[in-house]
């Protein structure tokens, strides 16, 4: 029977100003999945690794095969699988965790079915297995983590998904404190209405984050990290927050912002050497207030998911 292994990279969504439109990839972090073909029609999650015992095993309810599933019924086929995933990422840690598991999951299945469909076109299949998780098909996480790079979802009715320039100097500094921060918790403090002013601010950091990436105008990349809408209610939420981002500006960061709905924190910056003197600032901070931290710092990942073998 034939068996193919994929990843697929963590991710950041919302980049300060982009709240539920923008996203990009990390290098290096991610989750693996590999898919076996079986002799009876049906999926089975035969084995989870790195949960530490907390993910669902159950079709209905994991994401690698609710992802697959709605695949499969795009298809109008009753294949059998077997999944095996491995978790390289937290969870709930505001890194994409369920989205590189769908990703990965996908991006296999469509190898070992014969690439029926363009990557782009997996998009809706992830967003489907965001929602069983999420309780919201957002592809802030999927679409970065599919197709690499960074991702603008200029709308969702229907789906336009535009991925972006991005410019080749362009490292991130991921920090994720050990401390636990509920979704649910982090999206009841964002606000159901928004100040016409907010919406103007908010507008203008969006375009000139864009026109940055495309410019390669690190300055403007800059002056753009601002988030006036989910920001200054989540910021309290995690603990060093201020002072992390207090640190962060002498060691040469572009700006920071909250990676997803947190509490991982992510930090953009101009080369590698930046990213480095940013992650030994984080850590003193962290260090500090007797919070343990884990860093990782990486160029920005464009490739997305991709096979490994088979």
């Amino acid at each position: 029977m034939k068996s193919v292994q994929a990843f697929a990279p963590a991710t950041v969504a919302n980049v300060s100003c982009g709240f539920d439109i923008l996203g990009f990839a990390i290098e290096g972090m991610g989750d693996r999945v590999t898919l076996r073909e079986k002799e009876t029609p049906g999926l089975v999650v035969s084995s989870i690794q790195g949960d530490g015992g907390k993910l669902p095993k159950d079709p209905i309810k994991n994401t690698c095969s609710v992802a697959i599933q709605a695949l499969l019924d795009e298809l109008g086929q009753n294949v059998g699988m077997e999944i095996c995933l491995e978790k390289g990422l937290p969870l709930g840690s505001g890194m994409g965790s369920s989205a590189a598991s769908a990703v990965a999951a996908l991006v296999a299945a469509n190898h070992l079915l014969g690439n029926p469909f363009e990557k782009k076109d997996l998009l809706p299949f992830a967003m489907a297995a965001e929602k069983a998780a999420c309780g919201a098909g957002h592809a802030d996480n999927v679409g970065p983590s599919l197709l690499g790079g960074f991702v603008l979802i200029r709308d969702y009715h229907p789906l336009d998904v535009i991925k972006l320039h991005v410019p080749k100097d362009l490292y991130c500094t991921l920090l994720h404190p050990h401390f636990e921060l509920n979704t649910a918790d982090s999206r009841s403090v964002l606000r159901d209405s928004i100040p016409l002013k907010h919406a103007t601010i908010q507008s203008g950091n969006v375009a000139g984050l864009v026109a940055g990436l495309y410019e390669e105008d690190f300055d403007l990349i800059s002056r753009s990290l601002r988030d006036v809408i989910a920001e200054p209610y989540r910021a309290v939420l995690i603990p060093g927050f201020y002072e992390v981002r207090e640190a962060i500006k002498g060691a040469g960061a572009l700006g920071m912002g909250i990676s997803g709905s947190g509490p991982t924190l992510f930090c953009l910056s101009k080369g590698k050497e930046k990213a480095a003197k940013i992650a030994e600032a984080a850590k003193e901070v962290y260090q500090s207030i007797g919070l343990g931290v884990d860093v990782y710092f990486s160029a920005i990942n464009t490739a997305g998911g991709y096979v490994l073998e088979g």
